[in-house]
């Protein structure tokens, strides 16, 4: 793991912990153990661990698949199509958005769209900015059910009815296979089924989309098959999971649970699919890694003691990393060539976070708090309109102290302007308060951080931003339009948060930007 930046950067107050961690980790033969499968590495009870754990040997699997995806990409193409629309949420969505983000549309590849929101304004402008003709129209969702998903592919099965435009991933046996055959799709890609969604970016959930938007999609899977034998070493200095997942473990240990990623511009949409991965994985039992995405970096007096900042590739501010080194923080570099790096780097985070979910004591691979905000919504849409009373925005942001975070969770269009206000109000906060702040876009935070809001540490505080829709889209054969769907489901999350006993409440933007001006910012 040398690299030009190495001399930059340190662990800092992490040096004695990380010995500790790993002469652990040593002990326990984890990494042995988790290329056996061997589910008591976190748990004595097999349950949602001996399922979960095909990611370790997919690569093969994808490689077999090599001719059939080409083909389906190559059929495409002698067909004329130009686009495609790809519906899915969390682990189903976030790694094709990695592709569509990080590399160019490929000579032979469809320009690749990411439709992972219910709010309408996204929805319609997604619809209108594609030629239907020339398009395909993905559904991905690893259980079948997923509402979002299930509800964009009636949206678009509705306008467009041509069973030879549509395709999904899935697992075998789902729901949404037993549809897409009936109405007789154009392809079914099944996926393995122990592989959890998370985890699912070297299988076909992953590399169909980046197949589809003309990448080297294999290039991928032999950057990862190539860092496969260094990853099964007990060595840390050659294994960078083995290493890495220490460091995180480690940071939580010494009260740095603040992941703040840093990313080479090439590849910043990756910060989004690691946050998935870490926080959900890790956030439960009490415990768990906040991951910090997308922030601006700021001075090193922006920054409490809680921060773990990693950088990967060559992020644009090395000056502002090495001030914050200097200054006493942890800061490491996972060095990355090129973005066909990912797909080294997706193996090395999972298995990183796995042996970091190990040193915790928690079961990487479950989520025992997603289903609780999925049944609210469910109420809400049923009738349940319960909701519970938000304090001022002054007196919520007043309960904020040193190892707090700041969550916003945006119900709004993500590329409208109130969500690019909130970029700077973000930040406004975080140097107002001394805390780390998330921006999270909803619905989609849902299948991501989600699990870590209600099952790991209370330290989080909940700031739910709403506005009202300009117009409703309706979802075909639902009661229920994708601007209801999305209420709901910000009913729902606000609900289970309460259920909790976490700080929440539900804000306008306009309420968050006046705080911000009207003298109320004052550093503390």
């Amino acid at each position: 793991m040398t690299t030009d930046l190495d001399g930059l950067y340190g662990l800092g107050e992490l040096d004695g912990p990380l010995k500790a961690t790993l002469d652990g980790l040593e002990a326990a033969r984890a990494v042995s153990r988790l290329w056996n499968h061997d589910h008591t590495l976190w748990s004595p009870e097999p349950t949602e661990i001996v399922d979960r754990l095909g990611w370790l040997d997919v690569l093969d699997d994808m490689e077999a698949q090599r001719g059939r995806i080409d083909d389906f990409v190559a059929r495409l193409n002698r067909e004329g199509f130009t686009h495609c629309v790809l519906m899915g949420m969390g682990g189903s969505s976030l790694f094709p958005e990695v592709i569509a983000r990080s590399f160019p549309t490929g000579p032979s590849g469809l320009e690749l769209r990411v439709l992972d929101t219910t709010d309408p304004v996204a929805v319609a402008r997604t619809s209108a900015t594609v030629p239907h003709p020339h398009t395909l129209f993905l559904a991905a969702s690893k259980s079948g059910g997923t509402i979002e998903t299930r509800s964009h592919l009636e949206y678009f099965w509705d306008l467009v009815g041509d069973p030879n435009r549509f395709a999904v991933i899935t697992d075998p046996g789902s729901d949404l296979a037993a549809l897409a055959h009936d109405r007789g799709f154009r392809e079914v890609f099944e996926n393995r089924t122990d592989i959890g969604g998370r985890f699912s970016a070297l299988s076909l959930f992953g590399l169909v989309p980046a197949a589809l938007a003309g990448v080297d999609w294999f290039a991928l899977v032999e950057r990862a098959r190539d860092r496969t034998e260094a990853l099964r070493s007990d060595d840390p200095t050659v294994n960078p999971g083995l290493w890495l997942g220490a460091v995180m473990a480690s940071a939580v240990t010494a009260g740095r649970d603040k992941l703040t990623l840093v990313l080479d511009p090439r590849v910043e949409a990756f910060a989004a699919w690691i946050e998935q991965l870490v926080a959900e994985s890790l956030g439960k039992a009490g415990t768990g890694i906040i991951p910090v995405v997308d922030e601006a970096l700021g001075s090193v007096d922006a920054y409490g003691p809680d921060r773990l900042f990693v950088a990967i590739g060559t992020p644009d501010h090395p000056a502002g990393l090495a001030a914050l080194s200097e200054a006493g923080h942890p800061v490491v570099h996972l060095p990355l060539d090129d973005p066909l790096d990912l797909g080294d780097q997706a193996l090395v985070w999972e298995v990183a976070t796995a042996l970091a979910a190990s040193v915790l004591g928690v079961n990487a691979f479950d989520q025992p708090n997603v289903a609780e905000a999925k049944d609210a919504t469910a109420a809400v849409l049923g009738g349940s309109t319960d909701l519970p009373t938000s304090p001022p925005l002054a007196d919520l942001l007043a309960t904020v102290r040193p190892g707090d975070y700041l969550s916003i969770h945006a119900y709004l269009d993500p590329e409208g302007d109130d969500y690019d206000a909130l970029v700077g109000v973000r930040l406004e906060l975080r140097d107002a308060l001394g805390v780390a702040v998330t921006l999270s876009p909803g619905p989609r935070f849902l299948h991501s951080t989600g699990q870590l809001h209600k099952g790991g540490p209370p330290t989080g505080v909940f700031v739910q931003v709403l506005a009202d829709d300009v117009y409703d889209v309706a979802v075909p054969g639902r009661a229920f339009g994708f601007g209801q769907l999305k209420r709901a489901q910000a009913d729902g999350d606000l609900i289970t948060l309460a259920a909790h006993g976490l700080r929440a409440g539900r804000y306008r933007v306009a309420e968050l930007l006046a705080w911000c001006t009207d003298g109320s910012s004052s550093p503390r």
